[in-house]
């Protein structure tokens, strides 16, 4: 997506795409939305890797970037670090996971939803050159 059709959608203050806010989209959103845009297809980044990747801010910068201005971007690529799901959109991440074949772990039967986790180890995307573009 471009910068101008970035800066001409409204931000989105629940994450879920349908722009209900107002205002332009800040330099440091765009930034976060450039890396998201990198990130193969079946790959995640915590939202503290897309931090260490701009050499700026940190976990809750990158997720409030995400949460008003992501739903234009592969939100479900930019993660927690241990792999839950985002919190009221793990149906439609998850869809998106299977879809792409990202690595996933089944959630224990005690586990509240049953909803899997990503695998980490085998589902982090350290930037590297191999798998972009895949």
């Amino acid at each position: 997506m471009s910068r101008e059709s970035r800066e001409n959608r409204e931000p989105d203050h629940d994450g879920d795409g349908d722009g209900d806010g107002s205002g332009e989209l800040p330099e440091y959103a765009e930034r976060v939305l450039e890396v998201a845009e990198l990130i193969p297809s079946g790959r995640v980044m915590t939202y503290g890797d897309v931090a260490e990747w701009l050499e700026e801010g940190g976990p809750r910068q990158v997720g409030r970037a995400m949460a008003l201005y992501g739903g234009a971007v592969p939100w479900w690529r930019v993660v927690r670090a241990d792999g839950v799901l985002l919190p009221g959109h793990e149906l439609r991440a998850l869809d998106h996971y299977r879809e792409e074949g990202t690595p996933l772990r089944e959630a224990p039967r005690s586990a509240e939803g049953h909803v899997p986790r990503i695998d980490m180890a085998r589902a982090r995307w350290d930037g590297g050159g191999e798998d972009h573009g895949r």
